[in-house]
């Protein structure tokens, strides 16, 4: 059994550092940028002290709103060392969303980039929050957002109420190295570093509260069964805001003194690009991102012989995706990764030497000091190997709670500290499982995870509408889709097109419905209750799917 990790993630990029101080740590190709672990740890310090220099303290929220930048990560081991909690915050997200986790996480700062596929993150700042254009940079006094102070927006050009990035780099003159490595000596590992919202069982996104110990060692143990070392240089497109990106990515690497060459937004043609110019040997992605890189129509002409290993999660993964990407990829070391925010956030994973038929009927074995137990659902009671029940799982992976919600934390972590993951699964002998279904009404699309409560609770406030189902639908290109089936007051009139119209700008675009049905009646129980497994199967026929 492999051993714990026992530091925090400031100290152990800087361990990395020591240990590999000329080796290269993070490549942009687009932007030829390049630092080596030295550089890169100094640059992390740098932008620690400027943040220092604010008044951030330890435990103090911050919240980032940006893609893949290099201020991302350097955000990401910078708040690290000052022992501030890095709020990750979806790029898709639009003004209600930001405004839910900006208040509900109590941040008091927010990083961001000026703006993201068409929508300005600004505009949409400034929408927020009006009295940012009247405030000196630092002093926000917002009605709406009581803790927000600081702006800092990753960018050249000046905007009223914001710092600019450099403006940090220069304040950090003003706080010397002893005063940073006497804030660093003051953390601990048990202490909480990173805040993700996920969808849970019930009502809107919580913040998943991770721990240095959470997130080092489920990155080390994951970078574990991919063999991953300081020769491979690891492709990140996936999202630095989702556990995919700064855990089983850039985490991971600095486990392993590894290579990051982020891609700052999704595209086949850059991600083919990046891997043959920085001769990858590791790419992440969800089965959608491997699909479009395998259908790019000049994927024959790029040189992907460098490839090795590297991680499909996020949705399943078809057994004939999986035969093009180690075939045609030559990823013949590829493992399937399955966990969710709340366990830090892997729980399972394939190891590299396993054979194709566990890659794709199963998601692996529990990672080194994990526990994973099935369960007969709604009780603690384990059920036989081959018997379906819930996929439970204790150990040093599970999240400290959900933020300022001890109810909800209550109802997923057990007395025995086991986090009831909400997943049906089935285990094998040899203790490999296989999810199987969901007790939840969680749809996964492309990788994102969406509760149907969410958007219901947005359209219920539409006018027109007197009552609305979400459910998932199958895809084969994202997973499922979003279905919503809408009952409309007496005399009112919608079409579909009207609906997504309403949406747009409100809520993140992967939020809203790709399938609308107008009905005058839901399918109920006995009781009273919506029976949305009969929407699901009526779906199929309604949508002809």
């Amino acid at each position: 059994m492999a051993e714990l990790l026992h530091l925090t993630i400031g100290k152990l990029l800087e361990k990395t550092a020591a240990n590999a101080p000329d080796h290269e740590a993070v490549v942009y190709p687009d932007r030829r940028l390049r630092y080596t672990y030295r550089q890169f740890d100094q640059l992390c310090r740098k932008v620690a002290k400027g943040l220092m220099a604010l008044g951030i303290e330890k435990g103090e929220h911050v919240a980032i709103w940006a893609s893949n930048t290099p201020e991302w990560l350097t955000a990401q081991f910078a708040s690290a060392k000052t022992g501030a909690v890095l709020v990750t915050v979806n790029t898709n997200y639009q003004l209600s969303e930001l405004e839910y986790v900006l208040k509900q996480s109590d941040a008091t700062t927010l990083i961001l980039m000026e703006s993201y596929r068409g929508t300005s993150y600004i505009d949409i700042l400034y929408k927020l929050i009006p009295e940012l254009k009247e405030s000196e940079p630092g002093k926000l006094a917002s009605e709406r957002l009581p803790f927000l102070k600081n702006i800092i927006l990753m960018g050249d050009k000046r905007h009223p109420g914001m710092y600019l990035w450099d403006d940090i780099l220069k304040l950090s003159g003003s706080v010397s190295e002893k005063a940073l490595d006497h804030r660093m000596e003051r953390l601990k590992e048990h202490d909480v570093i990173n805040m993700q919202y996920t969808s849970g069982t019930t009502g809107f996104p919580k913040g998943v509260m991770l721990t240095h110990s959470n997130l080092a060692n489920n990155a080390a143990n994951i970078a574990e069964c991919m063999n991953l070392s300081r020769k491979d240089r690891m492709c990140i497109p996936v999202p630095f805001f989702h556990c995919f990106g700064c855990v089983l990515g850039t985490l991971a690497c600095v486990t392993a003194g590894a290579t990051m060459v982020p891609v700052q937004e999704f595209n086949p043609k850059e991600v083919l690009s990046a891997v043959e110019t920085e001769k990858c040997t590791a790419l992440h992605g969800v089965p959608t991102m491997f699909i479009a890189e395998l259908n790019d129509q000049d994927f024959a002409s790029y040189d992907l012989s460098s490839l090795r290993t590297g991680i499909m999660a996020g949705s399943n993964c078809p057994i004939e995706v999986m035969k093009k990407v180690i075939n045609n990829m030559g990823m013949s070391e590829i493992t399937i990764a399955y966990g969710q925010t709340e366990a830090s956030p892997v729980i399972t994973q394939t190891r590299v030497n396993d054979s194709l038929k566990r890659r794709v009927e199963t998601v692996g074995r529990a990672l080194p000091n994990v526990e994973v137990k099935i369960t007969e659902p709604g009780t603690n009671q384990e059920v036989a190997r081959g018997v379906q029940g819930e996929l439970c799982t204790r150990g040093y992976h599970v999240m400290k709670g959900y933020y300022k919600n001890s109810e909800d934390t209550a109802a997923v972590i057990d007395e025995d500290g086991f986090l009831h993951t909400g997943d049906l699964a089935v285990m094998d002998e040899e203790g490999y499982c296989r999810i199987t279904g969901r007790l939840k009404d969680m749809i996964i699309r492309g990788g994102e995870n969406i509760y149907p409560r969410e958007i219901e609770e947005f359209l219920y406030k539409h006018p027109n509408i007197l009552d609305v189902q979400i459910v998932g639908v199958p895809d084969e290109t994202f997973g499922e889709e979003i279905s919503a089936w809408i009952k409309l007051k007496s005399g009112a009139s919608m079409t579909a097109d009207e609906l997504k119209e309403y949406c747009k700008g409100k809520i993140a675009r992967y939020k809203i419905p790709r399938y609308i049905a107008f009905v005058e009646e839901f399918p109920m129980t006995a009781s009273g209750k919506v029976q949305k497994f009969k929407l699901r199967e009526q779906a199929l026929e309604h949508f002809q799917l």
